[in-house]
């Protein structure tokens, strides 16, 4: 591991141990039955899909300012993408995450991966809602 982390990341890890991550998680995911499909409909360009994330993740990680977008509303407008496939792409990233890197940095980064496709998730599920729907809270 590089110990060139910067001061404020979220914890030690490396741009390229990002990059590698990310790289392992979308060749799973082409693969995948469910979530292989959802993201073929999608995306043309798979090593500037993967940079984009990358980005996403060094700057959510490293605190890099490598990534501009509003992936909340991508997920939202994209009617394939259920409610459930969180837990299922969830579960890929953490397998990656697993043989991937260290014990250490896959629960940090699990964990944030966690908090963070729990709330796309939960943004699915309420903006999909009727407006005069009550809320669903799970």
């Amino acid at each position: 591991m590089e110990q060139n982390t910067p001061p404020l990341a979220r914890f030690d890890i490396s741009a390229q141990e990002i990059n590698q991550v990310v790289t392992d998680f979308y060749a799973e995911v082409r693969s995948h039955p469910v979530l292989g499909p959802i993201f073929a409909a999608h995306v043309t360009d798979w090593p500037a899909h993967e940079e984009k994330i990358a980005g996403f993740w060094r700057n959510a990680i490293l605190r890099e300012r490598s990534y501009s977008g509003n992936p909340m509303r991508l997920h939202v407008s994209t009617p394939e993408i259920e409610p459930e496939h969180f837990a299922q792409w969830l579960a890929l990233f953490h397998a990656v995450l697993a043989r991937r890197v260290s014990p250490q940095q896959a629960r940090a980064w699990g964990a944030l991966a966690d908090r963070i496709g729990e709330g796309f998730r939960a943004g699915v599920v309420s903006m999909r809602q009727p407006k005069d729907a009550p809320p669903r809270l799970f």
